[in-house]
């Protein structure tokens, strides 16, 4: 099975993603993340002015088979959460790059972008 991986995004070897834009990025969960997870029921994410950290975990998301912490391919403050996903999570699942993002950040080191897998390194990793 060969799995979605969009040229535009920064992956963690944890399957998270991140589109940067200026200085925001969005964040979600890849297609063979959700795929992993199976069914997501559920969702937990920060609010609004939270600070989020580089590798370390923002959120939760559960699905039929798992809970899963989501983490922070980069550092800032959240700017954006997507509230869609309170009620209906398998957004996540229908669409794990468009509609079914996380959160957005306020990137605070552009640095942190160098330290993440290009399209291709993930590609490779998951397959």
């Amino acid at each position: 099975m060969s799995f979605d991986v969009p040229d535009d995004l920064r992956f963690l070897d944890s399957h998270e993603w991140a589109r940067v834009d200026d200085d925001t990025a969005r964040i979600g969960i890849s297609d063979f993340a959700q795929d992993e997870l199976g069914d997501v029921v559920f969702v937990d994410l920060p609010d609004e002015g939270e600070a989020v950290a580089a590798g370390e975990d923002f959120g939760v998301v559960e699905s039929i088979k798992a809970v899963s912490d989501v983490y922070a391919p980069v550092s800032g403050t959240v700017t954006a959460v997507n509230d869609d996903l309170v009620d209906a999570p398998e957004l996540i699942n229908e669409d794990p790059y468009g509609d079914g993002w996380l959160i957005e950040v306020e990137v605070s080191d552009d640095a942190e972008l160098d330290d993440l897998l290009s399209p291709d390194e993930y590609g490779e990793q998951i397959a």
